[in-house]
């Protein structure tokens, strides 16, 4: 399966804030975001599924590129809990080393782990494996781009953070059952 991860574009919100799963809406109108991301995905678009997470950056981009997206929750960003809206450094330092010292499995206070957010990314790609999916789009968040790569890559956890994506970024993963 050929599976085109697309990150949203670039939400409305402070630098340095941790937004998450904040449902924050996007920066820019969303036409001029859906013109360049359009250009990197396949000419048959409107041919193929495209999933979407819920959050609005996301949603509006999936109806700006397809007729029918269909929304998952399984997309969503990672869960930080209690440090949804906070500043970095307002989290502070103790607690992000604590995460640095156990990326895939520390979970920030009220929210979930990378490995959680993994977990849940993983069951979405082995149902469009299991569906006979070919080729699929999904509109969705940094963090599940760089969970799936990991995972695609067989990277260890202490390697996930150096995988970034800026918003509006097309990822291709080439999806094979043995990797499910």
């Amino acid at each position: 399966m050929k599976l085109y991860l697309v990150r949203h574009p670039r939400p409305r919100v402070a630098a340095g804030v941790c937004y998450g799963r904040l449902d924050v809406p996007l920066a820019e109108p969303v036409e001029a975001a859906a013109a360049r991301v359009r250009s990197r995905l396949p000419a048959d678009l409107a041919a193929l599924p495209l999933f979407t997470s819920p959050a609005r950056r996301c949603l509006a981009l999936s109806a700006a590129l397809h007729p029918r997206p269909r929304v998952d929750a399984r997309l969503q960003e990672m869960d930080f809990g209690t440090w949804e809206g906070q500043s970095w450094t307002r989290i502070g330092s103790a607690a992000l080393d604590a995460w640095a010292g156990d990326p895939a499995g520390f979970v920030p206070p009220g929210g979930e782990s990378a490995r959680d957010l993994q977990e849940r990314a993983l069951a979405f790609t082995r149902q469009l494996v299991a569906e006979g999916i070919q080729v699929a789009v999904c509109v969705t968040h940094g963090g599940v781009l760089r969970v799936l790569s990991a995972w695609r890559h067989a990277l260890p956890p202490e390697r996930w953070a150096s995988l970034d994506f800026a918003c509006e970024s097309v990822c291709l993963l080439e999806w094979h059952p043995i990797y499910s």
